[in-house]
């Protein structure tokens, strides 16, 4: 970890989820947009936000947490509090191995887990950590457009799709519960974007998305509510 940048003078993210993929690319449009960026990384190997703080001392500062266990969320809540964030952004989630398995197909075990990763423990996130967030900030999770009940005309990718539309649903119920809250909430489907979860044959490259997906999140602040939005901004069916 390295030492507390959050301070009066640029806006601060806390990013959770990125070591990797769309979340380190997220961190380093944030660093290069003139933010401070707190980011979390699962393990204790070094990662390339690693580099990036080494880069940016003075604007990345790194934490563990692993999102599937709820001590550890609390435990980083405690090592912030009294620090405000201009927005609190979840991007850690996965997918299953055979993302052509269909519902009838896949383990209980792999349900569950991928059920507690990508629904649960995000908003287990929001949950805990929404505090260090002022009204004037903004509350996000990386969903994805196949979370669109709405849009599933074809098929496919049933489990990973199932996950993300549940994790929908309780951001939903989340907000009807926060009904006069006055931050921003956002729902942001980033494309299908080649990394490592989303694979070699993915249209979208990183540098195709990701700059996108800040420029939205930032054009929220502000604005109350919750929407589920595009990398252009435009808006997802449920």
């Amino acid at each position: 970890m390295t030492t507390d940048i959050v301070n009066n003078t640029r806006p601060a993210i806390l990013l959770v989820g990125a070591s990797r993929g769309l979340g380190l690319a997220m961190a380093s449009e944030f660093v290069k947009k003139g933010w401070s960026v707190v980011g979390t990384v699962r393990g204790g190997a070094r990662t390339r936000l690693h580099d990036l703080a080494d880069q940016h001392p003075d604007r990345v500062e790194i934490h563990l947490l692993d999102i599937t266990e709820p001590d550890q969320i609390a435990a980083l809540r405690d090592r912030l509090a009294g620090r405000q964030f201009d927005m609190l952004f979840n991007n850690a989630g996965t997918a299953n191995k055979n993302q052509g398995e269909t519902i009838a197909e896949v383990s209980t075990e792999e349900f569950i887990h991928l059920m507690v990763a990508n629904a649960l423990s995000p908003m287990r996130v929001i949950e805990t950590l929404q505090d260090l967030v002022p009204a004037s900030g903004l509350l996000g999770i990386m969903s994805s457009g196949q979370g669109s009940v709405s849009n599933n005309n074809n098929g496919g990718h049933e489990v990973y799709r199932g996950t993300k539309a549940a994790l929908n649903q309780y951001m939903r119920s989340f907000t009807a519960r926060h009904a006069d809250d006055p931050r921003a909430m956002v729902l942001i489907a980033p494309g299908w974007v080649r990394t490592d979860l989303g694979g070699p044959d993915a249209p979208l490259g990183v540098d195709e998305s990701i700059p996108k997906v800040v420029d939205v999140l930032i054009a929220q602040l502000g604005k109350p509510g919750l929407r589920y939005l595009d990398r252009e901004g435009k808006t997802v069916p449920w």
